[in-house]
């Protein structure tokens, strides 16, 4: 099958599936578009020169995982910017309450911890996995994990405490 053929098999199968985590890496559907668009660009141009295709959609998911983190170094500081318009939110309906409580407090977990809580939790990554996906140590994994649940928890309050693993489990 030919590398083009091959890509546009794999985009059809798993592009929902990769905007949606950079959905919840980004918390903007318009982020997560450019995120992925850009991810998928990286994937193509890489696939001629990969000996093995056989880990595309791990290699995909930390392709999205490390261009958001880049993303996220490159502005050291968000500025928020005043608009005539309300902040983007997920299509009523189509979500629980608990489900948009959740994302908008992950929407304000640190980036690293908030990337390492969506591998972990959302695409059910072992400790090693997750470490390979962000290119970093099992240690700082585990770290980011503790760190970026107690900052969920902290936010979600007492009454929503165990929420994001129910809501990452229930997906």
């Amino acid at each position: 099958m030919s590398w083009d053929a091959e890509f546009t098999h794999h985009f059809d199968r798993c592009a929902d599936s990769m905007r949606f985590t950079a959905f919840l890496l980004c918390g903007n559907h318009h982020e997560a578009e450019d995120l992925v668009q850009s991810a998928f660009l990286k994937l193509y141009l890489a696939g001629p020169g990969m000996a093995h295709r056989e880990g595309l959609d791990a290699y995909l998911r930390q392709i999205v995982v490390r261009t958001f983190l880049a993303e996220r170094r490159r502005v050291r500081w968000k500025r928020e910017k005043l608009t005539g318009e309300l902040p983007e939110v997920p299509v009523a309906g189509s979500l629980s309450e608990d489900k948009l409580v959740v994302w908008q407090a992950l929407a304000a977990v640190p980036a690293k911890q908030r990337a390492t809580l969506v591998l972990r939790y959302w695409h059910d990554l072992g400790v090693e996995e997750t470490a390979a996906a962000l290119g970093c140590t099992v240690g700082t994994v585990k770290s980011n994990t503790n760190r970026g649940l107690k900052a969920l928890r902290q936010r979600l309050g007492r009454e929503f405490g165990g929420l994001w693993e129910e809501v990452s489990r229930n997906a």
